[in-house]
Order: C-alpha cells, then structure tokens, then sequence
C-alpha cells in the first residue's frame, strides 16, 4: 500500500509546520533585546528578563522592566500628545486607525508565527481568529472615530489612558483596548503581559511605520510593579485592565477617590449548558472549541459543563471518544488542536488545583495520546463526580480542564450556571428556541452564546457582571467606556454642609413628639434594630421630628427585602411606567403637605422642588420602556441581542441637600430599569422620605422595590458598600466618604457612582436622561444563529 493510500486508510495528521523564519529574522533584527516604545522612539534597554517560547523553553528575546520613570516618560509623552490628537477631526483619526489595520493585515503572517511562538497558541487560532479579529476592531473603530461626534454629542475623551493586558490574547487584547482609545481621542500607555510581550512591541514598530504622532501610542513592558506605576500614576486619567479577579480588586481599592475611569474584565467561570433535545455532535463540537481553545486560557471558556440527565451517560462517551482525537503538540504545527500552556508557573498552578479536586472526590478523565515531553503541555482533562462547591468547579482553573454535572429541569440548570461569584458568558445548546430564550436572560453573564460558543466581533459588546468585572469591549458601550460627559470637567466642589445647630444632649429634652418616623423594608414600617432614634432639627435647632438610628441589621433586613423583590426587574416595563407614574400623580396631590415639610426642614420654600420631583418621576416612568438596548449585525451567521438589564439592588445614599429631590433624582432611573433599591435619605433631612413612603404605599409600588433605612449616610453607606448582596452602589457625599464607598465596593466589585465631594446639580435636566439610566444598567449580548 502507498504513502497516500495508508493515509486515507489511517486518516492520521502529518506534521504541518509553519516555518518561524521571518519572526526570527524580526527578532534579529532587534538584536533579540527590546526597550520601550515612549513618545515615538525606542528607549535603550534597561534591566531585562526573558521572553520565552512555551512549546520548547527556548529564548525570544530578552525585555526590558519598567521603572517608574519609565512610566513618568511615557505619561509626559502622552500628556504632550493629547491636546493635539484629541483635536484632530474624526477623520483625521480614523485614517490612522485605518492605516494601521491595512499594514497589520499586510503582515498578518508574522504577526500570527510571533504570537504562536511567544504565547504558545496553535498558529490555527493565532492565524484564523486573533489576527483577523484584530485588524477588525481597527477597522471598525477607525469608522466610530469618525462618527463619534454625531453618535456622543456631548462626549469627551478621559486623556491619557493606561491599560494593561494579559497573556491569554496578547494582541487581541491590545487591540481591543487601543482601538476605541484612539477613536475617542485618548492617548495611551500600555502594559503588556511579562510572558507575551513581543507582539505588542511588534504592533509599536507597526504604529511608527503608519506615522502615527508620536506619543498617541506608548508601550511600556514589565512585570506587576510596572502595572502598579501605571495605576498608581496620578497623570493618568482612566485605567482599563483584563486579567485576574483578584488583581483587578487590587486596582478597584488603588483607584478608589481618584476619579479616574476604570473598566475590568476579569475572570470566569462560564457554564455550558447542554438540554436533552441538543445536537449533540455540534455540542461536543462547540465544547471542544469552549474549553479547548487556546488550552482553556480564556477568561470565557466554557469550563463548566451542566449536561441534561436524560442525555448525560451518552453525552459523555462522545465527549470522551472526540477527546481521544484531539492532538496536543508543537503550537507552530498547523495540525495541532491543542499548544502550550503559557509558562511552566501555570502548568504548576493547574496541577495543583487538580490535586486539591481529586482529594474532595473529583474523578479526572485524560485520553491516551503523546504530550511532548519538553515545553508547558498538559492533556485535555475530563472531571466528574464533583459537587457545586468542588474546587474545580468553583476556582477559575484557566488551562485544558472540563467539569462536568447534570441537571434535571431548566430551572435547576439555571441555579446552577448561576451558582458562581463570575458572571462572564455562558453557552446554551438547544433545539427548542423557544427555551433557549427563555434561559438566556435569567444566566447572570454579560455574554450568552446560543449553539455557538466563543463568538467575537468588534461590533458587539464584551464583558461581565459581578465579579467578572464592569464595563464592556466593543461595541458601542464599548466606545462609550472611553469617553465621559464634557460637563463634567466643570464640576465644582459642593458647598459645604451647613452645621448643625447646637441641641441639647440629653436625648429626653427633645421636647414632646407625638410621633416617630420608621424605616420602610419589605413593604412595612419598621422600628430601628438599634432601638434608638435621631433627632431632625429645623434651621433655627429646635427638633421637627425624629427618625430611626439605622445599622448594620437594618440595612441586612433591608438588603434580603430588596432581593426577595426582584421579580421587579421582570415586570413589564409598561407596568413599570404606569407605577411610577401613579407615584408622581399621588406626590403631586400632597404636593403642598411635602413643601411645607421641606420649608420645616431646611427653611426654604419647597414648592420648586416637589414640582421638579414629581417632573422627575415622570421622565423615567416615561424612559421606563424606552431604554432599549440593539441588535448587532456582526460578520458572522448570527445576530447578537444586545439587552438592556438592571444591575440588581442598588444601594443609593442620597445627598445632604434637596431632602426629597436628592433621593428621588436617584431612586427613579434605577427603579425605571427594573433594580430594587436601599435608600439612605439625607442625614439632615430625611422627613421628606419618611413621608413619601406613605405615598408608595398608595402607589401599587411592590413590597421590597423600595426600602427606607434612615440614620447617618456614611455610616450606613460603608456597609451598603461591603455588602454582597447589593450589586451596585451609588454615594452622593465628601470626597473621603466616596473613596471609602469605592474601596469597600471590592468585596464583590460592585459598580458604583459617587459625587467625590464634587456639586452635582440634581435639578438639571441632564439629570433626566441616560446619564443615570446607564449607570443603573448593563448590557447583556445573546448571540443567536441567524440567516444563511
């Protein structure tokens, strides 16, 4: 029998190798020793470590450490560089960004042999998705760049933004962060991975090549103390960071009373959720391309598998015979399914994990076949017989490692893909369309694939909830996180409190009250756990009232009535509408009751402010079915949903000023959008919301949507913000308490929105539109098959 004949009798792969000629030849070139890329030129080297190849040890190149004055040079070139590409048109700008996705494109070859042979990917996917993918987000970021004007009115850019990217997708991630910085008219300065750095050096020389002015494009390499230089640099004026959960808390608590920008894309843990009626062979498919792409380091890899019960035994004997198929071995061969892991502290990582799931009981499946004995490889890794709270099945593993479980019933197999503290993206496999979408909006990630998996595009939207970050990649939200309102440049200090007037100390010379306001959670008046109230005094210090001393028991009743509530975000948002406006119409017949209050309390005629509060309800009862998210056409058999969703519950402490404006202006965007709410009234003033709860009583509000905790605002805004249960935090108050309110904000990485001791003027209306609403929101894509 021939050569030919025995292959098409053995179907078995030969070697396919991509030669890494002109990526060496590159290297030379540079004398395989790299210094920085700052304000147009290359810096000479420095201190240096190793670039290593992962698929043999070998070294690349060796690159220089950043130092802190490395990183002052590049914000001083980047501080120069702004006012002049900022104030470049659009177009000018695009046909930069255009250049440079033509001469990557031109050069895609080296880029994907470089990337392969500096991360250890299969040249497959570094050739046929990173690089493509690249040169897209150029492309179409050169296009937002020149319709940003229209599309964002009244935007800016931050200025000078530092970003820092990880190993997993090294040029893909640079791209996905430089292009809309660019657009938008930001300089940058960024941080490469210290395994991965070599492409971004690449994509330096590439950047010099299409005249791009010096300083727009700066890049500094280093390990995590360069990363800490850039975080920490106060020229800096937005950071935008794609790694580990636990270092982007790191950099939550390093921002926090900055005012910088921040955007995070952390880690994942995403479920892929298999239902009896499934294709199972274009499941198994997908899965490989889940978990298996780029060895399983992929912050969205489809790493937890819930298979239906019913299909369960079938379903995994497929898997485990197409696992027997999958070849693992050197990345630059073009028949290779799976490369290497990205460096031998990773592999060790793995292992470790790996040992700790076997000793709670897991059960690990690996198929017979070579793994190179050299270099960071490790088998595709099959695991059952785990429990929701295995190791494996909790901790982000990032390499070739599958769990596996089963479900019965849709419900539980959304209690279980959401039984996670990530919330990145999730695959649903199903026949049916019809529950497909049914489950698509009840999975808690940013990103849900519909018999698809790992589906990308510059136009659509990436990112993730709880702790997989905030923010998003791509498109329009993600043009948007690189841009903030232009008004806010101007925004002044907010005047100081007026000081209480003196009272007396003993609580019982308050003078007789026939009543004491209560709290309002779950529907009901409630007394204060603390069992002690405050008294509420009028300008001249004589007592007007008292209300509750809230703590850290009422905000957690406060918190589980709020969550009990969130059916609310499910209720049509007709329905929602028609309560708020039921809201206002009853604020509006007590509207001389709630002046009056507001004169008693701060002295000033109220009128004007129930006026703006009940026009305020209206506008987002009005904006309530309004806010609609869109519908992506991405290149690509598909269609991409991107939906509009509420945050969940929100914490807001209302303003010190404007005792019924300022926690209304807050209140009614978030409950527009469908989140429940803990509201701290102002400490000073807070008879204007004990008194508007009477009102929602009336008002077919539904018990828990709306829950009143009184006492003192900072107080009760730290534990707010520590809370796990609350999803998004909003403070109006001092710079100090803002930065306490955004540190605390990393137990679970809330969103937040603080005034940073700045005056926002609640009763503008740029108050009324999306300024709030989009805060209150994010934006879940749901890809669909779609077309032919």
């Amino acid at each position: 029998m021939n050569k030919i004949a025995q292959i098409f009798q053995s179907l078995e792969y030969g070697p396919a190798p991509e030669l890494p000629d002109q990526a060496n030849a590159w290297l030379d070139s540079h004398g395989r020793k790299f210094g920085h890329f700052i304000d147009g030129k290359w810096t000479k080297p420095g201190k240096t470590f190793a670039s290593e190849n992962p698929a043999n040890g070998e070294k690349l190149a060796d690159i220089t450490e950043g130092t802190a004055e490395d990183v002052n040079a590049a914000v001083k070139a980047a501080r120069a560089a702004f006012k002049p590409w900022s104030a470049l048109s659009g177009y000018e700008r695009g046909k930069y960004l255009y250049a440079i996705a033509r001469a990557i494109q031109k050069h895609s070859r080296l880029f994907a042999v470089l990337e392969t042979m500096d991360n250890g990917k299969p040249i497959r996917e570094s050739r046929d998705v990173d690089i493509p993918l690249v040169a897209r987000h150029f492309y179409h970021h050169a296009g937002w760049a020149q319709h940003l004007s229209r599309e964002f009115p009244d935007a800016v850019p931050y200025g000078v933004c530092g970003q820092i990217i990880p190993w997993n997708f090294p040029l893909l991630m640079l791209a996905w962060k430089i292009a809309p910085a660019l657009a938008a008219g930001n300089t940058v300065i960024l941080k490469p991975a210290e395994f991965t750095s070599l492409t971004a050096l690449l994509f330096a020389e590439i950047c010099d090549r299409a005249g791009l002015p010096k300083g727009v494009v700066n890049i500094v390499t280093g390990q995590g103390e360069t990363g800490q230089a850039i975080v920490s640099h106060e020229g800096i004026d937005k950071i935008a960071f794609t790694g580990s959960t636990e270092v982007g808390k790191a950099i939550r608590a390093a921002t926090a009373g900055t005012g910088k920008g921040l955007s995070l894309e952390l880690g994942g843990k995403s479920p892929y959720i298999v239902f009896e009626d499934a294709d199972i062979d274009s499941a198994i498919e997908g899965l490989v391309d889940a978990i298996w792409f780029n060895q399983g380091q992929v912050c969205c890899a489809g790493s937890r598998l819930l298979v239906q019960e019913s299909i369960e035994t079938r379903f995994i004997a497929k898997l485990k015979t197409r696992m027997a198929s999958l070849r693992v071995g050197d990345p630059l061969d073009k028949s290779i399914d799976i490369g290497a892991l990205v460096a031998p502290v990773q592999v060790e990582r793995i292992r470790d994990l790996m040992k700790r799931g076997v000793a709670e009981g897991a059960l690990v499946y690996e198929a017979d076949g070579p793994v190179p004995a050299n270099g960071c490889f490790l088998k595709p890794a099959l695991v059952t017989n785990v429990s929701p709270a295995n190791t494996l099945v909790a901790e982000e593993i990032f390499g070739p490692v599958l769990v596996a479980m089963s479900f019965r019933t849709p419900e539980e197999a959304v209690a279980l893909a959401n039984n996670t503290k990530y919330g990145l993206a999730a695959t649903i496999w199903s026949e049916n369309i019809n529950l497909a979408l049914d489950i698509a909006p009840k999975i808690k990630a940013g990103v849900v694939w519909i018999n698809g998996t790992n589906n990308f595009d510059a136009a659509v939207g990436f990112g993730g909830y709880k702790e997989s970050g905030f923010g998003r990649e791509g498109g329009r939200e993600g043009m948007s996180a690189y841009l903030k309102p232009a008004w806010e440049k101007e925004l002044k200090l907010a005047p100081a409190a007026k000081a209480a007037p003196a009272k007396a100390e003993n609580p019982l010379d308050s003078g007789h009250l026939d009543q004491t306001a209560k709290m309002y959670i779950g529907g009901k008046q409630s007394r204060p756990d603390s069992a002690y109230n405050r008294p509420v005094l009028d300008p001249k210090g004589q007592t007007i009232g008292e209300v509750g001393e809230g703590n850290r028991k009422d905000v957690r009743n406060a918190v589980e009535a709020a969550r009990a509530a969130l059916g609310w975000s499910t209720t049509a948002a007709h329905t929602r509408a028609q309560i708020l406006y039921f809201l206002a119409e009853n604020l509006d017949y007590r509207r001389d009751e709630f002046a009056a209050r507001i004169k008693a309390q701060t002295g000033e005629d109220g009128t004007a402010e129930v006026a703006l509060s009940v026009e305020r309800l209206f506008a987002f009862a009005g904006w309530a079915d309004k806010y609609d998210g869109a519908v992506h056409n991405p290149p690509l058999r598909a269609v991409a949903a991107a939906m509009v969703e509420p945050l969940g519950v929100m914490g807001i402490v209302a303003p010190p000023s404007r005792p019924l404006l300022g926690s209304i202006a807050l209140i009614a965007p978030a409950l527009a959008m469908g989140n429940t709410v803990v509201l701290v009234p102002s400490s000073q003033s807070p008879l204007s919301i004990t008194d508007l709860y009477q009102v929602i009583e009336t008002s077919d509000v539904p018990n828990g949507v709306v829950n009143i905790v009184t006492g003192d605002s900072v107080s009760l805004a730290k534990t707010l913000a520590e809370h796990d249960g609350v999803d998004a935090m909003w403070f109006a108050g001092s710079a100090e308490a803002s930065a306490m309110v955004e540190k605390a904000s990393i137990t679970n990485l809330k969103q937040t929105w603080t005034s940073r001791g700045l005056y926002y003027d609640l009763a503008d209306r740029r108050f009324e539109g999306d300024y709030f609403l989009s805060k209150a929101t994010q934006v879940k894509n749901v890809w669909i098959p779609y077309g032919a």
